[in-house]
């Protein structure tokens, strides 16, 4: 049997963990060389790309990718966690926040944001993961960091008297955490709040309706149909330019060989990733021009 290659799109269900997620499939599927493309925590449903084989060279370049969310928030009360599964360490009586300020607060938030990573998260301070430290409950000084969001619009305004659920859906870099985002949300209110629930709906440019099931996995390797399923590694990487080699280069290029600008089609002008084909469409791999050179160099070569 030839052994699967492409991008494997799962609907990740609650009470996962991303890891879990790939080894279930690396059975599934029985294979070892198996990654995925971003983390999702074990609560958090939707889109969780798995990288196939050869594929796992472009997670990469599929990280670049904007990530969408659908999210819903609670104002009233915060947890050490920052979402619902938290201990609660402050909480209100009443909240008192219309859906015109809302709306509002929520716009604040659209283009480049400072963000500090969220003691329960993997960012690692001192070579220790912060979520290791938290549980030994310890609390680091945590770096700012700049994360992009491209678009939020409220999607839901429910009120509950002792607290108040906005639903919103989000478009933004990757690093970027809903969690805060839901909790300095709050604090733009004047209120305690926590993520209540998540589901990824983008993730690498593959949307949630494209995902399978892990039970639709399982099933379509049973029928040897699984392989159809799968998103080819350069369709992944798609927002990268695509450019095309002559028939003379092809094999220079697959040998990793430098080469000239002449040989690719369009010029090339920048000096940014591009995925390389030869004249039939095939993907030969990702190259990139050498700025001071002009040549166009050798990043991830796939051998025909």
């Amino acid at each position: 049997m030839t052994e699967l290659e492409g991008i494997l799109a799962v609907h990740k269900p609650a009470g996962w963990t991303s890891h879990d997620i790939v080894a279930k499939v690396r059975r599934l599927v029985k294979m070892k060389r198996i990654g995925h493309a971003g983390t999702l925590d074990p609560e958090v449903t939707g889109v969780l790309p798995l990288c196939l084989g050869r594929a796992t060279r472009v997670v990469e370049y599929m990280q670049e990718l904007p990530k969408e969310y659908r999210a819903v928030l609670r104002l009233g009360f915060s947890t050490d966690t920052e979402d619902i599964t938290g201990t609660v360490v402050e909480s209100v009586s009443e909240v008192s926040v219309t859906e015109g300020e809302a709306k509002e607060a929520l716009a604040s938030f659209l283009g480049e944001i400072s963000q500090v990573p969220p003691m329960y998260s993997a960012v690692k301070v001192d070579g220790k993961r912060l979520y290791e430290l938290a549980r030994e409950g310890k609390t680091v000084e945590r770096k700012s960091r700049s994360v992009s969001i491209y678009e939020i619009e409220m999607t839901g305004f429910d009120e509950q008297g002792s607290h108040t659920d906005i639903s919103f859906r989000v478009l933004c870099s990757k690093g970027t955490y809903i969690r805060t985002l839901c909790v300095d949300i709050g604090r733009k209110l004047g209120l305690p709040s926590v993520m209540v629930k998540l589901e990824r709906t983008l993730s690498a440019g593959i949307a949630s309706s494209k995902c399978l099931t892990l039970e639709q996995i399982e099933r379509y390797m049973e029928e040897g149909t699984l392989g159809a399923k799968l998103i080819p590694a350069d369709e992944a990487i798609a927002h990268l330019p695509a450019h095309t080699v002559s028939d003379e280069k092809k094999a220079a290029a697959l040998q990793g060989q430098r080469l000239s600008g002449r040989a690719v089609t369009p010029p090339v002008e920048h000096p940014d990733n591009l995925r390389l084909y030869d004249g039939e469409g095939r993907f030969l791999g990702i190259f990139r021009r050498q700025e001071e050179t002009g040549a166009i160099v050798p990043v991830k070569v796939f051998s025909v």
